[in-house]
């Protein structure tokens, strides 16, 4: 087939500023370039580390990009936004679909495929009449969102990263248009076996400490408070620490918001056991979950399928999580403790990390669970079941 993916007009493809959704078409992509099954063609943001990479020498997927932070580009993006109020998206969103746009409808496609971007498919359905497919990341199409039922009805197929957000979708109908195609991950990067140059000594943790790590943007959703709460209640276990990894949002943020202000304040009276790497290179991720005895991944609003938590099973870590959103999709009863976000959330949590700080050989139980259920969600099955979810419906 020949396919265009329309992505989400914010960060480039290939993933050289990192990004989820532009990591999962990074996976794709390079399944379909190594069997050579469609020709691809990538619509993406500008972004000068683009222009030398590997992905580039493809045969079958190209890339058409649009410059949306030259000068020339702002001051058009400005003139975009006076001369059009009310739409969809914001109007940076929207100068690049219709920058876009200008190039796509000269050409002829099998399907187009919007990546989060359901507001692409009211647009396009007024404009085209190509097999819309779109790729849902997060709970972005159901019965509340704008349009919902001229959107659903212009799509062919929507393909959703969990059998939750699929749930969200049929709140609009129950619909044999959806499939859920789980994300995956690369398990060469995440694997025990890898070489790392971060060891305990590295960050001030010893060797008899019992390290409780969290991943991921640093705000109220990912239940970071709450998990310092329950750190509050270790008093008599000086040896449990926990190391914070991530910030914000993408990308090295340089200043703490109020947010983060406020839980390093909380933390104040035991400093000594909790550690903000702030931001962390993807690349270095495997290097410290590998420091870790558990990963805690307290997420108090419906996740949609964060990858932190396939990244911590594929590390081989022991796994607290909760039963929100498409998370319970990707753990077992075996690898992980699922918690209910209640009233007696943070005092269960607590009770589950001091559990396992008490039974190493639990611990390992669960180790061995997390690196065998990882195996079902590395990259390459996830590009296969996205194909053919795809051709199944195309």
């Amino acid at each position: 087939m020949k396919i265009a993916i329309l992505t989400s007009g914010i960060l480039p493809v290939p993933a050289v500023q990192g990004g989820a959704v532009e990591n999962l078409i990074d996976f794709y992509l390079a399944y379909n370039d190594q069997h050579k099954l469609h020709d691809i063609t990538v619509y993406s943001v500008k972004h000068p580390d683009t222009q030398n990479h590997p992905s580039m020498q493809s045969k079958v997927n190209h890339f058409y990009y649009i410059d949306t932070s030259s000068l020339f580009a702002k001051i058009r993006r400005t003139f975009y936004r006076l001369l059009h109020k009310d739409e969809y998206y914001n109007y940076f969103i929207e100068y690049f679909f219709e920058q876009a746009f200008k190039h796509l409808r000269k050409q002829s496609y099998d399907c187009i495929i919007l990546e989060n971007r359901p507001g692409y498919a009211y647009k396009l359905s007024q404009r085209l009449t190509s097999k819309l497919v779109l790729h849902l990341h997060n709970d972005l199409l159901n019965q509340d969102t704008k349009f919902h039922v001229e959107i659903l009805h212009s799509l062919y197929k929507i393909l959703t990263v969990s059998d939750y957000i699929k749930s969200r979708v049929c709140t609009i109908k129950e619909t044999d248009k959806v499939s859920t195609v789980h994300n995956g991950i690369d398990l060469q990067r995440f694997t025990t076996l890898a070489q790392s140059n971060i060891n305990r000594d590295t960050i001030k943790l010893s060797k008899d400490d019992f390290v409780v790590i969290f991943s991921g943007r640093i705000n109220k959703d990912k239940g970071v408070s709450e998990l310092i709460d329950a750190m509050l209640k270790f008093k008599d276990t000086p040896k449990i620490k926990l190391l914070i990894l991530g910030s914000t949002f993408f990308g090295d943020a340089s200043n703490d918001d109020d947010f983060v202000k406020a839980l390093k304040t909380k933390t104040a009276c035991i400093a000594d056991r909790i550690s903000f790497t702030g931001f962390i290179p993807y690349s270095q991720m495997p290097n410290y979950l590998k420091l870790a005895d558990l990963a805690v991944i307290p997420s108090i609003w419906d996740d949609p399928f964060p990858t932190t938590v396939l990244e911590a099973q594929a590390m081989g870590l022991p796994i607290i999580t909760t039963r929100r959103g498409g998370i319970p999709e990707e753990v077992t009863e075996e690898n992980a403790i699922l918690l209910d976000t209640d009233e007696h959330f943070i005092d269960n949590l607590a009770k589950a990390i001091l559990n396992l700080y008490h039974h190493p050989e639990k611990r390992q139980q669960m180790s061995a669970a997390s690196l065998e259920h990882s195996k079902r969600f590395d990259k390459e099955t996830y590009a296969m079941h996205f194909f053919a979810a795809l051709e199944d419906h195309t």
